[in-house]
């Protein structure tokens, strides 16, 4: 179990690490969506996201509904900074 936990706990770390790069990533987009006076939120970018996520899941023997449950609060969450990131000057 002791190994079993170790691994788990090293999966956790690489999933933050990949949060922690994705956010770089919406960071920019922030930056290039101002600079051309986009929105943060393009809808139909963010179907386009879950479809791909949902389909991902699927191919993984996971479930749809909760991959697309998480990656819709991630979505939220990465609009929201960008957002933020929009309202910010220069």
């Amino acid at each position: 179990m002791t190994e079993l936990r170790a691994e788990i706990d090293r999966l956790d770390r690489e999933l933050v690490a990949l949060l922690a790069e994705r956010r770089g990533y919406i960071e920019r987009a922030a930056e290039l969506k101002r600079g051309n006076g986009w929105p943060a939120r393009i809808e139909e970018r963010v179907e386009e996201v879950v479809a791909r996520a949902r389909a991902s899941a699927a191919a993984h023997e996971l479930d749809p509904d909760l991959v697309e449950a998480l990656w819709r609060r991630l979505i939220d969450w990465s609009i929201a900074l960008e957002e933020s990131r929009l309202g910010a000057k220069g």
